[in-house]
């Protein structure tokens, strides 16, 4: 088993354990208080649950890394098979959490399978594309058929609500389709198709909840006690943390103002504690594993780990950048937790087995490399070479 991790990926092995190990750290800092206060719980609750999911997301990583990503399209059928019947279990014997019925029990485990669609949305839409290499011109036959059972996955994520995660995944399948070749006028046509039937849906999706979340990220001071105050409380979070922060441990906005503190908004927390310095650490190690799965991509000589590639590297910054938008204020908060970096234990086992799905991408482009590389004499045994075609031994 060890052999064959010789090809593995140290980039991608690295940064994700990294940014998960200081993940756990800040859920610690960030939920202590709040478990023993607000919910009578332990202070280590939140800390156990997800050395848990990191353990589970170890493993996950593993297998995926030393399974061949190819074989995937052999089960793509039982993927989005799975996938479609998580996505009905939930609308049927769900449980509600923050507004969205997103979860399930499974014996001892809470699962959203949301999180599981993002990644088989990808290996479908990248199967699927692959496939169509020879008519992706055609928009009829290779452009438009995916679209229809993406568009019931996204109806499913819809239903539940979780508007945040089925942009993630409308954006990540966008980022797959434009990857595989379509033509730009077939793109401009989809986007307007899109935007048609968000129209349509718009009048039933318009809430006082969904428009306060407007308001709130766009005009904060107008209403600071209300719609605006969390918004509010993770600008000062971020502001008191300066160059360097006010140390590990010592946030003030996670103890009641802020809410989601070890969730959602966990970096108000990190910049509070560890300043600009650590924010910029953090968004270092998401945005190397992003460029990192482009470059794979791009080595890639087989359509479907090149477009497999693109979705999972689209699949971390799509979601780093809404989660820090959120944060912001650039975009109104939307629930999406930071990649690795957030509690959430279905996001850190689908994140971590995604990471070891792109690793054995590169592990297979490495070993194409290398059987592809002409052979030189330093690669013959020093004790063994050819002379004039006649083998000698020293």
């Amino acid at each position: 088993m060890f052999r064959k991790l010789k090809d593995c990926d140290f980039t991608l092995l690295i940064a994700p354990i990294v940014l998960s190990g200081f993940g756990i750290v800040m859920i610690y800092s960030a939920s202590m208080v709040m478990a023993v206060v607000v919910e009578g719980n332990e202070s280590t609750h939140y800390l156990v649950r997800q050395l848990q999911w990191f353990g589970l997301g170890l493993v996950g990583f593993l297998f995926c890394t030393l399974f061949p990503y190819r074989k995937y399209q052999k089960l793509i059928k039982l993927i989005v098979l799975g996938i479609i019947f998580l996505l009905i279990a939930v609308r049927l014997f769900g449980y509600s959490a923050g507004n969205a019925k997103s979860w399930i029990s499974i014996g001892p485990l809470n699962l959203q399978p949301s999180e599981f669609a993002k990644l088989g949305i990808i290996m479908y839409l990248a199967s699927v594309y692959s496939k169509k290499q020879a008519y992706i011109n055609n928009f009829k036959r290779g452009v438009l058929p995916p679209l229809i059972l993406t568009g019931i996955i996204l109806g499913l994520v819809v239903a539940q609500p979780d508007i945040g995660t089925a942009a993630i995944i409308f954006l990540i399948a966008c980022s797959v389709i434009f990857s595989s070749g379509i033509r730009f006028k077939h793109l401009f046509l989809l986007i307007a198709i899109g935007l048609i039937l968000l129209a349509i849906a718009i009048p039933s999706m318009v809430t006082d909840e969904r428009i306060s979340r407007f308001t709130g990220a766009y005009q904060p001071f107008e209403s600071p006690q209300h719609d605006g105050y969390q918004l509010i409380q993770s600008y000062v979070a971020i502001g008191v943390g300066g160059l360097t922060g006010e140390g590990l441990g010592q946030s003030v906005q996670k103890l009641g103002y802020l809410f989601g503190p070890h969730t959602d908004f966990i970096m108000a927390v990190i910049a509070e504690e560890l300043g600009f310095i650590g924010v910029v650490i953090v968004i270092g190690l998401l945005a190397t594993i992003v460029i990192r799965g482009i470059f794979i991509a791009r080595k890639c000589n087989d359509s479907f780990g090149a477009l497999l590639a693109i979705g999972i590297s689209s699949m971390i910054g799509i979601q780093t950048f809404i989660n820090l938008g959120s944060a912001s204020g650039i975009l109104p908060i939307t629930g999406v937790t930071l990649p690795f970096v957030s509690y959430g234990g279905s996001s850190l086992l689908i994140l971590l087995a995604s990471m070891g799905v792109l690793n054995n991408i590169a592990m297979t482009v490495k070993k194409k490399e290398r059987e592809l590389a002409p052979v030189s004499e330093n690669d013959i045994p020093n004790n063994r070479f050819i002379k004039g075609g006649t083998k000698w031994s020293s």
